[in-house]
């Protein structure tokens, strides 16, 4: 997927800067973008090949908002109460899935076998070190 020069989010189409491709996993990575003239958030594009992301909780953040792209997974979600969400997402069925997940949470991306998976995460404030704690 080649960088992107603008996406859509909640309050409409916004123009994003590229920053930077970071290595999260063997077979994840995340494309992270700026929004032009608001640095309240920013922007990951998460690729997923034929695998999933670390388990990871939310430790800190004022909103983490995880969304479907492109692909064929399932996002799973733990509650910090320990109730567990499973939303599986496609291209025909989720194109406008997005979902919070607040702190204390677990979340984890899981592209289906033999298929590729896109995301998308939006942090409020921008994303730091820390901000989620790796489990596995």
């Amino acid at each position: 997927m080649p960088p992107i020069d603008e996406f859509r989010f909640e309050e409409g189409m916004k123009k994003v800067l590229f920053v930077e491709t970071m290595e999260v996993s063997d077979g994840v990575q995340c494309d992270v973008y700026s929004l032009k003239g608001d640095n309240s958030k920013d922007l990951g594009i998460i690729r997923i090949k034929g695998t999933k992301t670390p388990l990871q909780r939310v430790l800190k953040g004022e909103r983490t908002v995880e969304g479907f792209i492109l692909g064929k997974g399932k996002l799973t979600i733990t509650r910090a109460d320990g109730k567990e969400e499973i939303h599986q997402v496609d291209d025909k069925h989720n194109q406008e899935f997005k979902i919070d997940v607040g702190i204390g949470d677990l979340m984890q991306w899981q592209a289906d076998e033999g298929c590729d998976l896109i995301a998308f995460e939006i942090c409020i404030p921008p994303y730091e070190e820390g901000r989620f704690q790796n489990i596995k």
